[in-house]
Parts: C-alpha cells; sequence; structure tokens
C-alpha cells in the first residue's frame, strides 16, 4: 500500500472520528432542555479557546515572554484591537494589521 492511499485513509478516519465525537453530543443533548446557566456557559469556549491559541504566539518570541516594543505582533494587536472592537469586521482588522505590522517591520524596526 502506498503512503499516499495510506494519507487517504487516516484522512478519512479522522473525519469519521472528529464527527461522531461531536454528532453524538449534538443527537444526545437534542431531546433534552438544557439549563440556561449551562448554555451561557458554553458560549464563553470559543472565546477561551482562540484566547489560548493568540495570546501565547503575541506574547512569546524566541521562547520568552516579550512586552516591549520591540514586539510586532503585540504593538499590532495592540493597535488592531479598537478597530475589531468596534467594527466587528474580520476582514477589515486583518487587512488593516497586515498593513501595521508591514509599516512596522519596514520602517521601523
Amino acid at each position: 500500500m502506498s503512503n499516499e492511499a495510506n494519507y487517504i485513509y487516516l484522512v478519512i478516519g479522522m473525519s469519521v472520528v472528529t464527527y461522531i465525537s461531536r454528532m453524538i453530543p449534538a443527537v444526545v443533548l437534542s431531546k433534552r432542555n438544557i439549563p440556561e446557566i449551562f448554555i451561557k456557559f458554553l458560549s464563553y469556549i470559543p472565546v477561551t479557546v482562540l484566547s489560548a491559541l493568540f495570546f501565547p504566539s503575541i506574547l512569546v518570541v524566541d521562547n520568552k515572554i516579550n512586552i516591549s516594543t520591540s514586539n510586532t505582533l503585540l504593538i499590532t494587536s495592540l493597535l488592531t484591537f479598537p478597530l475589531a472592537y468596534k467594527t466587528k469586521n474580520m476582514f477589515l482588522t486583518v487587512i488593516v494589521g497586515m498593513i501595521i505590522i508591514a509599516l512596522l517591520n519596514k520602517f521601523i524596526y
């Protein structure tokens, strides 16, 4: 069996496992009344996961925490946060962030 076939089987297997692990709770919980406090608790999970992925990539440079002005990702994040909060437009925020980081890298650092 070739490596290409192994990768195809691997992707199919991961897809099945992911689908089943998401569908079982959805099917089981769809027939029950879920308390409002639990639904509110679950609404914070995406923000928490995104923060856990986002902040280390911004604050850690060369395996050290860097909160100085030499950290271009931190400066860019601080400058784009108000725009993201005000407009809630991810596309615009990403474009402005890319422009800011390009300008910082070109002219300042």
